[in-house]
């Protein structure tokens, strides 16, 4: 094998960073976590064993994870003061947990199915329409669903 096809690798050096020296090649991402319990069916072709159990109503305990992705001041977020200085962010905390309660309210305890706008309760559909609130509003870098089974779906994004 060649290394064409090799994964980029990144190398660490000794380097000071602060807000002074900030510049367009630092991105930073941040991330808020939460869980939802939910029921659904889902039609699959599967064996009839397997998907006998699928459509009928079930439910399960999702883990979901929202990764903001951007440089500091970029979406024009509230600056934080630090020594009498304002200090941009790529969005204050309180913002993203406050667009991860929306999205929350319209998933947990809800009957998946009827959720508008989300299609097949699948983990891949699960995180786009996650993506799709929140982005509607914040920089969206990637999104995680996964449940206790330890099925996961990671959605990245550009």
């Amino acid at each position: 094998m060649d290394g064409s096809n090799s994964e980029p690798t990144c190398t660490a050096s000794a380097v000071h960073l602060d807000f002074n020296t900030m510049n367009q090649t630092m991105l930073f991402e941040l991330s808020q976590s939460f869980t939802f319990d939910a029921a659904h069916t889902l039609t699959r072709t599967v064996p009839l064993v397997e998907y006998q159990s699928s459509k009928r109503i079930h439910g399960h305990t999702y883990t979901a994870e929202v990764v903001i992705r951007g440089l500091p001041g970029a979406s024009g977020m509230l600056e934080i003061k630090q020594d009498g200085k304002k200090k941009p962010v790529v969005v204050d905390l309180f913002v993203l947990k406050g667009a991860i309660e929306k999205v929350r309210s319209k998933l947990d305890h809800h009957f998946l199915d009827e959720v508008e706008g989300l299609g097949a309760a699948t983990l891949e559909n699960l995180c786009v329409f996650i993506a799709n609130e929140i982005g509607a509003h914040l920089p969206v870098g990637s999104v995680v669903v996964s449940r206790h089974a330890g099925d996961k779906c990671r959605l990245s994004l550009c």
